[in-house]
């Protein structure tokens, strides 16, 4: 087997297994994968987006690359103009409120930290990954029942601006299943991106159309904003757990943090981690989301701290983002995740942009909406992570959703590690989120477990289907023994696998 992809869409993973059948790595198939996810996930992620990866090379070395939005406004003296709230129902159980427009919008980094990805750790150029994508996108992609049902929920987003509705509506309603979606645009700046690289997004002519339609109703997002955008090299984050290395995304991603300090929890009881034991070390870590912690967030050795000073004391949301999962025939694998929000329903003319509307994602703004200093990394619960078993990638995997990022991917690394369950199995789990003290749980959960918790003092939701509230986690693996590698896709989220 030459390697295995798992993506949130049949031609996402596709896309990404045809480079490794003509010999691409893992970062090859990655960024070839999220190259159509643009096309075939629109409602989820873009040009517009920002987003992380994690790579662990055929040589061994570790590297996380972060390309996530950036905060705006270092040229924009003014008030920004309010933010549109707009109600997002998707499910009888679940209702959010968005928050989108000009002012939601932040400084993309999906195109430059692709292109730096593939320049550092790929064999492949830009110009050999858009052709398909930029084709599908001009010709238009049939929309899968998950795609259908995200235009219906997102409705309010896709009609915020009649630009967006021209687009995701051209017909005045929500696409269906089996609808196409024509994106001609976003095919010309993917065919520019190809054979121009990344420049003209940020300091060419699509960064200075961008930057006028924002300013000229009340976004932040100024010229010199794109101008000085880069993707940043960090340390991941890292953890022990059962004789694992576990790697994820370090501070100022809030959820790769958390996901260390639970797993940390977890690996001081001696027997495998149930139900309960995760619901109880999810609680702690969702109270240590304070104030100084958010503030810390930023500041140099925050990591190390804070798992030091919290182990010593203990001696949301829908979530628009999508995973993509690569693991090659050499041992390198790339997990990245990348999300455009809700959408700010905010798209350019003539660019082929939907912007992200991060400074309107309640999740990411803790203390209040833009209170980001301009330039930084806007906060986030993605946290792209890969297990590590004596050197070699056993599982790379990450989700979507918000908050239920962190408890998706703690859950599948618990099935894999403690239970010793196969990928698919470890993904399909039942699973649970714990907010406060009120646990959500999905069916099929242990009903005496859910009883356990209830007289521990816990609230607990009992859902009547499995759904995408609970994330997204898209997973490879390779077995221990044999090699032998899997995938798997969330089927929650649409999600689907295929081996070389």
């Amino acid at each position: 087997m030459g390697g295995v992809v798992a993506a949130g869409h049949p031609l996402t993973a596709e896309a990404g297994a045809q480079i490794l059948r003509e010999g691409g790595n893992a970062v090859d198939a990655a960024v070839a994968a999220a190259l159509m996810s643009f096309v075939a996930e629109p409602a989820l992620t873009g040009p517009g987006a920002g987003g992380f990866m994690l790579v662990h090379t055929a040589a061994g070395e570790d590297h996380l690359l972060d390309f996530f939005v950036a905060a705006p406004g270092r040229d924009v003296p003014g008030p920004p103009a309010p933010l549109l709230p707009v109600e997002v129902v998707f499910s009888d159980d679940a209702t959010q409120v968005f928050h989108v427009g000009p002012s939601s919008c932040g400084v993309y980094g999906t195109p430059a930290g692709l292109a730096e990805a593939l320049a550092r750790f790929g064999t492949a150029s830009l110009a050999d990954l858009v052709g398909a994508p930029a084709a599908a996108a001009r010709a238009g992609v049939p929309l899968t029942p998950m795609q259908g049902y995200l235009h219906h929920i997102l409705h309010p987003v896709f009609t915020a601006t009649p630009e967006a509705a021209a687009l995701f509506e051209p017909e005045g309603r929500p696409l269906r299943a089996g609808e196409r979606l024509r994106q001609p645009e976003l095919a010309e700046l993917l065919e520019r991106l190809g054979a121009e690289g990344p420049g003209f997004l940020y300091d060419g002519d699509v960064a200075r159309a961008t930057s006028a339609w924002l300013l000229e109703r009340g976004g932040l997002l100024s010229e010199g904003d794109l101008a000085a955008y880069a993707p940043v090299e960090r340390r991941p984050a890292e953890t022990a757990y059962r004789g694992r290395r576990v790697l994820t995304n370090p501070p100022p991603s809030s959820g790769g943090i958390l996901i260390a300090y639970a797993l940390a929890l977890l690996e001081r009881g001696r027997a495998a981690a149930d139900v309960r034991a995760f619901a109880e070390a999810s609680a702690r870590a969702n109270r240590m989301r304070t104030e100084e912690f958010v503030l810390g967030l930023h500041t140099e050795g925050y990591l190390e701290r804070f798992l030091a000073e919290a182990l010593d004391r203990e001696a949301g949301r829908l979530g628009s983002t999508t995973h993509i999962a690569v693991l090659d025939e050499q041992g390198a694998c790339a997990s990245l995740t990348c999300s455009n929000g809700s959408g700010s329903g905010v798209v350019v003319p003539g660019t082929g942009l939907h912007l992200n509307n991060m400074l309107g994602e309640q999740d990411l703004n803790p203390l209040g909406f833009h209170r980001h200093e301009p330039g930084r990394r806007v906060f986030s619960m993605m946290a792209p992570t890969v297990v590590l078993r004596d050197g070699e990638v056993e599982l790379a995997l990450g989700s979507a959703g918000s908050n239920r990022i962190r408890s998706a991917i703690v859950q599948t690394i618990l099935a894999v590690v403690d239970h010793g369950l196969g990928v698919r199995e470890a993904v399909e789990r039942p699973r649970v989120h714990v907010e406060g003290d009120v646990v959500e749980a999905e069916p099929g959960v242990d009903p005496a477990a859910l009883a356990a918790l209830e007289a521990g003092g816990f609230e607990v939701r009992r859902w009547h289907d499995r759904n995408l509230y609970f994330g997204g986690v898209q997973a490879v693996a390779r077995d221990p023994q044999t090699g032998a590698l899997s995938g798997a896709g969330d089927p929650r989220r649409g999600g689907v696998a295929v081996v070389v």
